[in-house]
């Protein structure tokens, strides 16, 4: 029976040598990560020059000015970093909520990461000055992410115990009471929204629409062990998510604990979702986009999805960073509008392309 099942999937796997093109994906992604870096490094309102730059990456730094100094390492270093962190993380654990889901429209939203963040974040701007007052003082620059990460944290926690009886977690119940909290927390935000006050507004507009214009190395650190921590589940459930294709009946009856890999995913996206939130505010598409694309280049093992959602997921957000810095400089374009301006229409196109495929076939 678990030989039948193994050579189900294989024989499930698209024709030709996926193993090879996963390799040279990965290494032509890795390439494109180095390459994002330093023109992440490189744009910007103040400039620098890219011969500086490469002195300063070399480390001849002490030939660079003092301003062009000061602006790699106060502000470009840890943007680039926390871009990346930000880009893996979303992009990673969205490939991850597809698998789970066997579903290429799924994304960290559904088990209520992205609501709850954005409820108490809100909550943190709107209450921060009132009954918060004590707490935002306590923990200073810091309130919102902590908020944005508790609140993140709550939901997932509140829709997995919803959708789990008997030791059973049911994915559809999962769906559906995601959309339902989802649907509750969108309409409290809305109320705080009625109730704050035009500096209130202000901030709950730039976070809603996401930005990494706050970037510094204490938020890359807190930020660092969620995506280490993603990241590092990747072997644990790569081939886990590879036998679910076939069901939860199938993978049980392969060996897997199906619903020790459910606990896992969740969690494991849960923190890394609630972390990028946090410190990054909404961003959107990135979690659905860059494994959909990957997914129609590379197929749909997780043991080279995985890693390529990262890297795709961090060269997305580096790329759309330097984008959102220089378009309407010396202002600064809202990151969540720049990924939306490019996961929507990316989006549609594959949606169309899947619809006219099964056309075809039909």
């Amino acid at each position: 029976m678990r030989r039948s099942l193994i050579a189900a999937i294989r024989s499930s796997e698209p024709d030709g040598d996926r193993s090879r093109l996963g390799v040279l994906c990965l290494t032509g992604l890795l390439l494109l990560l180095g390459v994002s870096c330093f023109v992440s490094l490189a744009q910007g309102p103040t400039g620098v020059d890219l011969s500086h730059l490469w002195l300063y990456v070399t480390g001849r730094s002490a030939e660079l000015t003092l301003q062009e100094r000061v602006v790699l390492e106060a502000v470009r270093l840890p943007r680039t970093a926390l871009a990346v962190l930000v880009g893996a993380g979303l992009a990673v654990s969205g490939a991850m909520m597809q698998g789970l889901f066997r579903n290429p429209l799924a994304d960290p939203g559904v088990v209520g990461v992205t609501s709850g963040a954005a409820l108490f974040a809100v909550l943190g701007i709107v209450l921060g000055s009132g009954p918060l007052a004590s707490l935002s003082a306590f923990l200073g620059s810091h309130f919102l992410p902590v908020m944005a990460f508790a609140g993140g944290l709550i939901n997932t926690l509140l829709l997995y115990r919803i959708a789990t009886h008997s030791g059973q977690t049911q994915t559809s119940t999962l769906i559906l009471s995601g959309i339902a909290v989802g649907a509750i927390s969108a309409a409290i935000m809305g109320l705080l929204i009625f109730v704050a006050d035009d500096r209130q507004l202000r901030d709950i507009t730039f976070w809603s629409l996401g930005s990494l214009s706050g970037a510094t190395f204490a938020r890359v650190l807190s930020i660092l062990p969620f995506v280490v921590l993603v990241s590092a589940v990747i072997p644990a459930v790569a081939r886990g998510l590879d036998a679910l294709v076939l069901g939860d009946a199938a993978a049980f009856h392969m060996g897997v604990p199906v619903q020790r890999l459910k606990r896992l995913v969740i969690l494991a996206v849960a923190a890394a979702c609630g972390a990028t939130v946090a410190v990054a505010g909404s961003i959107g598409f990135v979690g659905i986009v860059v494994p959909h694309l990957l997914r129609l280049i590379i197929g749909p093992s997780h043991r080279f999805l995985l890693p390529a959602s990262a890297i795709g997921g961090a060269v997305l957000l580096l790329l759309a960073d330097s984008v959102a810095r220089t378009i309407v400089a010396p202002a600064e374009l809202p990151l969540g509008i720049v990924t939306a301006l490019f996961g929507a229409p990316v989006f549609l196109l594959l949606i169309v392309g899947r619809n006219g495929m099964r056309t075809g076939d039909a």
